[in-house]
């Protein structure tokens, strides 16, 4: 990660002493062509974005194109579902109630004794001990404690709502989709809907031999390969890691994307989903560590794109709409501004395409979507350059 930091950090004073530059020139003492080195900044943060949108493409309409999610095999006698709170009833029960029928073995692993209809409730033992923390570690003491004679371990976040089961194909790791509900921030909530956008990709992970990460409220384990695997791994995104793990541990582990939908809490402000991004940028970034050379490349390079999309955002399209002059190339910089400008208004078109009618209302906020891509990114930002010490719930408003 220090390259990451480095970089980063590099950037960041590169932009601030161009701009000085440009309103005090004395000030920088002509000692740095600051144009020339802003010049060169914007072509690498734009190529690299570019690139990492392609990526993008060819894992979406390439290798997960024409993909469906296979026909569910296995219904609700199948499958124990888990819930994970620290001591959120309220929000768990909600939870509990929005279930199915037909999900009827249902069990709450939480850090405090909690009253939950409808739920077995199982409590953390505080003198429990192993290489997890926080959430990691009350879902490995869950594997250990909780007895399971289903062939799946449904594991849902503390704010998923689940409004119907479709069942779930026959694959070691099945992932649910995601659809995140507005509980505060405008901009937070639409961020997420850019990211439902950017998540499409998602469809091509059942063909990778290891799928690019995992989470989104709801991940449902073969109770087999979850005792063979186990959890006990200290990590920021225990879903992700977990997913990692089983994919070089088992000889051929089967990934596949469900057609049930969760529909969990976007962060309720702008400092909650920044601390969540948080996580999840500086977890990706410690667990690849473990990963193939070409499998940890692709997730580093991704992370620090995202990055770096503001000062693409922010600066390089703008300047290039606006024709300032301060990047040279002729139309080839344009080109590529514009076709990232157009790919970013994409994405947020089709977040609010996975909303259906739901979505049609936030279509007036399409001329906000170059800030919406900048709440979405400044959490990989502080990710990268100040990663957590440990595992942050983010904040549950309970609202449906």
């Amino acid at each position: 990660m220090k390259t990451e930091q480095i970089t980063l950090t590099t950037v960041g004073a590169v932009l601030v002493l161009a701009a000085l530059a440009v309103v005090v020139p004395s000030v920088t003492l002509g000692l740095v062509e600051w144009h020339r080195a802003l010049e060169l900044l914007l072509w690498a943060t734009t190529a690299l974005f570019a690139l990492t949108a392609f990526v993008w493409a060819v894992l979406t309409y390439v290798v997960g194109a024409n993909y469906e999610p296979p026909e569910p095999v296995h219904g609700g006698d199948d499958v124990q579902v888990r819930i994970l709170t620290i001591d959120a009833e309220s929000v768990v029960q909600a939870t509990v109630d929005s279930l199915p029928a037909e999900l009827d073995d249902v069990r709450v692993v939480a850090e405090t004794d909690i009253d939950v209809d409808g739920a077995t409730v199982h409590v953390v033992p505080d003198e429990f001990d192993c290489d997890a923390v926080r959430k990691g570690r009350a879902i490995e003491w869950a594997r250990r404690a909780v007895d399971c004679d289903r062939e799946f371990v449904l594991y849902l976040d503390e704010d998923s709502h689940m409004a119907s089961f479709d069942g779930l194909p026959d694959a070691d790791v099945v992932q649910l989709r995601e659809q995140p509900r507005r509980t505060g921030s405008v901009l937070s909530y639409l961020a997420d809907v850019y990211r439902m956008g950017v998540q499409i990709e998602q469809r091509a992970f059942a063909r990778l031999s290891i799928p690019l990460f995992a989470w989104g409220g709801g991940i449902a384990v073969r109770e087999s390969v979850e005792q063979t695997v186990t959890w006990d791994r200290e990590t920021l995104v225990e879903d992700t890691a977990f997913v990692w793990a089983a994919a070089q541990q088992l000889d051929d582990l089967t990934y596949e994307l469900a057609s049930t939908t969760c529909r969990n809490e976007a962060p309720p402000s702008l400092s909650e989903i920044t601390q969540q991004r948080r996580r999840w940028a500086a977890g990706n970034l410690e667990a690849a560590t473990v990963l193939p050379l070409r499998y940890q490349l692709l997730t580093r390079v991704r992370n620090f794109a995202w990055a770096l999309s503001p000062v693409v955002t922010l600066v390089a399209i703008p300047l290039s709409v606006l024709g300032l002059g301060v990047v040279t190339g002729g139309g080839l910089f344009l080109l590529l501004s514009l076709g990232l400008g157009a790919l970013t208004l994409f994405w947020y078109a089709r977040g609010l395409q996975h909303y259906g009618r739901d979505g049609l209302k936030w279509t007036v906020a399409l001329p906000l979507a170059p800030l919406v891509t900048v709440v979405h990114s400044m959490g990989t930002v502080v990710g990268i350059l100040n990663p957590p010490g440990e595992f942050r719930v983010t904040k549950k408003v309970g609202r449906r």
